[in-house]
């Protein structure tokens, strides 16, 4: 058992918003935007759920 713990590192992002893309390939470029497509797919579909679950609570509560 450690004395001290080390602190769990985050994984480096695959794109940083605003970086510097002159030094990137065509395919790196394509790959980024198909990881930030996907991305973009997920945080849409967690959306429609929260969203789908405030029309649920609010027509349970509705008066």
């Amino acid at each position: 058992m450690a004395l001290f713990e080390e602190p769990v590192k985050k994984p480096a992002p695959v794109h940083d918003i605003g970086q510097d893309l002159s030094l990137l390939s065509v395919d790196e470029l394509a790959r980024r935007v198909a990881i930030l497509k996907g991305e973009i797919a997920r945080l849409e579909a967690e959306i429609a759920a929260k969203g789908s679950t405030k029309a649920a609570a609010e027509a349970l509560f509705k008066r």
